[in-house]
């Protein structure tokens, strides 16, 4: 959980250092209205999968990094639920299955 949070950070000194330092970026447009953390964890998320830094970027300016971790790790624990559910297996093995490693 630390790591998500250390790369959220990353990222989010990224963006806004290119910003200081002058660099042209596309702007961003403004959000008409408030975007909530599964919003944006939702958006960031697929923007990972996708590889769409734009997206990525785009997430990270809707809420603090805590609170898009926490998103995250909702959406991720929604999904393998789901994903258990449909193959008719446990959480935990699904969610071992994800990451690559072998039935507990």
């Amino acid at each position: 959980m630390t790591g998500v949070l250390d790369r959220l950070r990353r990222l989010r000194e990224r963006r806004e250092n290119r910003n200081r330092n002058g660099e042209q970026r596309t702007p961003a447009r403004q959000p008409k209205r408030q975007h909530n953390l599964f919003e944006a964890a939702a958006r960031y998320v697929a923007g990972c999968a996708e590889d769409d830094q734009d997206r990525i970027d785009e997430a990270l300016g809707w809420v603090q990094p805590e609170a898009l971790t926490f998103g995250i790790n909702e959406l991720a624990c929604r999904a393998v639920i789901a994903l258990a559910r449909e193959r008719d297996e446990s959480p935990e093995n699904v969610a071992r299955s994800l990451l690559g490693l072998p039935p507990a």
